[in-house]
């Protein structure tokens, strides 16, 4: 404890970039497991209820399934209905456009844990290098002290472990935030194949109709 008062006192203006940093790493962790928290939605049981409303072309009861799931997985659906119901043709590279949206407020705040987690390691570095300089410094203007010594090196070693406490954290919630945001992507590619589904049932029907008409001609 005496060593880690030591190094605040001495080091905090080497040490304060490296605690805003774990300010940040929870605070954007906090906001992110809140949002996911809040946007997940049971994809298992809504698909197929999903799925039944297209199957009978009830458009309106898909739009209200979607409203009731709400979530980020709700307004993907709605758009997709929208979509559906306008451009049947050009379905695909219209969802594209607002599941990639859709994925980008999934995304949000997410490069400052990457960031974080690449630069928190230099950072404990830098003071780390930065104390054992002065220690150097008292060393040759005091002459050689042992305990002078032991508590430099101490101090500085404080600013490195800081520094990778944070990284790690960082990079922890960094990749298991990233997997979330691929599962709801997959979510969104489910919901894009079933709606795929029906338009090119729609197509093969207008085919067949169209052949059974030159034939009878």
């Amino acid at each position: 404890m005496e060593l880690l008062l030591h190094s605040i006192q001495l080091d905090w203006p080497v040490l304060l970039p490296i605690l805003i940093c774990s300010i940040l790493t929870f605070a954007v962790a906090i906001d992110r497991a809140a949002f996911y928290n809040a946007n997940k939605r049971n994809v298992i049981e809504f698909i197929p209820r999903l799925q039944k409303e297209l199957s009978k072309n009830n458009l309106m009861g898909a739009q209200n399934l979607a409203v009731q799931c709400g979530g980020i997985i709700g307004e993907v659906t709605e758009e997709a209905v929208r979509i559906f119901s306008e451009q049947k043709k050009g379905f695909s590279r219209s969802f594209d456009i607002a599941s990639a949206l859709a994925t980008r407020k999934l995304e949000h705040r997410l490069t400052i844990l990457g960031t974080i987690g690449g630069v928190a390691p230099f950072l404990g570095l830098f003071g780390t290098v930065v104390r054992i300089l002065y220690t150097f410094q008292d060393l040759a203007s005091q002459g050689n002290q042992s305990a002078a010594v032991a508590m430099g090196i101490g101090s500085a070693l404080i600013a490195t472990a800081f520094g990778l406490g944070v990284a790690i954290v960082a990079v922890v919630c960094y990749n298991t935030f990233q997997s979330t945001v691929r599962r709801f992507e997959d979510d969104f590619q489910l919901i894009k194949l079933l709606f795929l589904s029906f338009v090119d049932s729609e197509d093969e029907t207008s085919i067949k109709s169209q052949s059974g008409s030159v034939a009878l001609g």
